[in-house]
């Protein structure tokens, strides 16, 4: 019997590009192994251990996909609002994309991290939501794991032809909703630090030198988004003011730098808030992806709480 464990980091980081949630990505990768090892006895080697698991993580995703909502960023859902704007009650969890530690889906080893880190941004990983489950499959296993068409044509049991013609469809309709995105360089890490500096701080004034005049900030499971960088420094000392006296523990999510923010408890100490997944472009941050969900702080292998300092 192989080691089947060895394939499970990769197997995440496919489910999770077909899925949107690493949740969901962790069940259909642990439903995988149970398949697996239930059906070992029945594997004749007629392909590769990695090419039978793939086949099963696909039937899963797909079977999850079929009726599934597709998942979304608020950006999606409508225009942006104004600082003062009336919060919604916030969407359910299925409704959204959410972010995942680059550690569950990444390869240790440095180089092929760094060729798969785009392909797993929040931008693409939202974009692909927008193409039917096959396509999907179909684009993430040519494109992004540079499977042969005919190993993907033996996968999903189809042709050859019909693999190029919904990669060519893939293609098409990924290029009206993928947005471009910059490598985290150096300068980008500087950028970082003054940023955990200001918001701990909650210096608005030198937060706002740091934000691109267009940035984005959005708030899963908010529906509302902000665009501008006035405008998020308005919801800052507005309605988002709870944030003030936070604290940053530094991860990485989605290919990028990521924090998870503490809101002080009253006594000394923080308690975990949310998210903060930070695109940045050219010296300056492009989007403060902040998810409200405490579940995630666990996933990211995040502190419970802060204790004073």
């Amino acid at each position: 019997m192989p080691d089947l464990e060895e394939y499970r980091r990769e197997l995440t980081g496919y489910c999770y590009r077909m899925l949107g949630s690493g949740f969901e990505a962790e069940d259909a990768v642990q439903e995988t192994m149970v398949r697996a090892w239930k059906g070992f006895g029945d594997f004749e080697g007629r392909s590769a251990v990695r090419t039978w698991l793939y086949r099963i993580a696909t039937n899963i995703c797909l079977d999850m996909l079929r009726g599934a909502q597709r998942r979304a960023r608020p950006m999606d859902l409508g225009p942006s609002s104004a600082a003062d704007a009336v919060v919604d009650g916030g969407l359910p969890e299925s409704h959204w994309v959410l972010p995942v530690p680059d550690a569950r889906v990444l390869p240790t080893d440095p180089a092929e991290a760094a060729e798969l880190r785009e392909s797993i941004r929040l931008a693409f990983v939202t974009a692909l939501q927008h193409l039917p489950a096959r396509q999907r499959a179909v684009l993430v296993l040519r494109e992004v794991l540079r499977w042969e068409a005919t190993e993907v044509a033996a996968l999903l049991e189809t042709t050859v032809p019909s693999v190029n013609s919904a990669l060519q469809r893939a293609r098409a309709t990924l290029a009206t909703h993928r947005a471009a995105t910059t490598p985290l360089g150096t300068d980008q890490r500087q950028l970082l630090d003054r940023y955990v500096a200001a918001f701990e701080a909650y210096d608005m004034a030198k937060l706002a030198t740091l934000l691109r005049d267009d940035a984005i900030l959005s708030m899963p499971p908010f529906a509302l988004w902000l665009r501008g960088s006035a405008e998020i420094i308005r919801w800052h000392l507005g309605q988002g003011s709870g944030c003030r006296g936070s604290r940053l523990v530094a991860t990485t999510a989605n290919g990028c730098s990521a924090f998870g923010s503490y809101r002080p408890d009253g006594r000394g100490g923080h308690l975990p808030w949310s998210i903060q997944v930070i695109e940045t472009s050219g010296g300056e941050i492009v989007a403060l992806n902040t998810f409200l969900d405490t579940a995630l702080f666990g996933y990211f292998d995040l502190p419970e709480a802060l204790p004073p300092q």
